[in-house]
């Protein structure tokens, strides 16, 4: 079995030293970059199956680097964030960050996070080719459609990028359309992680998804049910 390629992109030496040991002993690759500008280089010329992008950083920052990589790349990012400054976390996902983990960090927690990204990207991929073995591949609801062939969305016919977690999160409201999906069912369904308090990543994405769909829709689409969930919506009123 070929081991999971992981890129660091941090310059804190010492914690990159200490990850590619940890995560070694844990049957990942680690390689290091130690400023944006070469790890967005790295990021651009080769595959790797999840990157570890800091905040702060030398040349160019995290942010920086999220909006140079664009919205076609499709490697996940988990984004290493300062405690406690919300800001950064919310403004990673909106970039396309699919997670983000606060420093200090416990080393478990980082391998929970990046287990749980890479679970989720295998299984959308074991979807997808159960999709074509089943010519199952068109899911279209309330003029959204998604191709599980090709990972694509569409509204309205217009040509939707979404990232990975923000796919697999509209896939599941779409899948249960007309039902109300509360926010721990799709923490644990599309992060991989029970949802904690005052977490706001399935806010931030169910967002970024509304934002994408914003130029093509007149009507909404994903309708927030009060302490409740999100429900995706049907009919010709919705």
């Amino acid at each position: 079995m070929n081991k999971k390629q992981i890129l660091l992109i941090d310059d804190d030496h010492e914690l990159a030293e200490l990850l590619v040991d940890y995560l070694a002993q844990q049957g990942f690759i680690v390689q290091c970059c130690f400023d944006g500008q070469a790890g967005l280089e790295q990021a651009y010329n080769h595959k790797f199956d999840l990157i570890l992008l800091d905040v702060m950083m030398p040349k160019l920052n995290g942010f920086e680097v999220l909006k140079a990589l664009g919205k076609e790349h499709k490697t996940p990012v988990l984004m290493l964030t300062a405690k406690g400054d919300h800001h950064d976390k919310i403004k990673g996902l909106e970039l396309g960050a699919d997670d983000y983990l606060a420093k200090p960090f416990h080393h478990q927690e980082l391998l929970a996070r990046i287990k749980a990204i890479l679970r989720r990207i295998q299984l959308v991929n074991q979807q997808n080719r159960q999709a074509l073995q089943h010519q199952d591949t068109l899911l279209s609801i309330n003029n959204i459609k998604l191709n599980h062939a090709v990972r694509s969305v569409s509204c309205h016919g217009n040509d939707i990028e979404l990232t990975g977690t923000e796919y697999q999160l509209l896939t599941l409201l779409m899948e249960h359309h007309g039902k109300i999906i509360a926010k721990d069912t799709i923490s644990e369904q599309v992060l991989g992680r029970k949802l904690s308090p005052f977490d706001r990543s399935i806010d931030v994405h169910i967002g970024n998804i509304r934002r994408k769909f914003l130029p093509f829709c007149t009507v909404e689409k994903i309708k927030t049910v009060r302490s409740a969930g999100y429900i995706f919506l049907t009919g010709e009123n919705a």
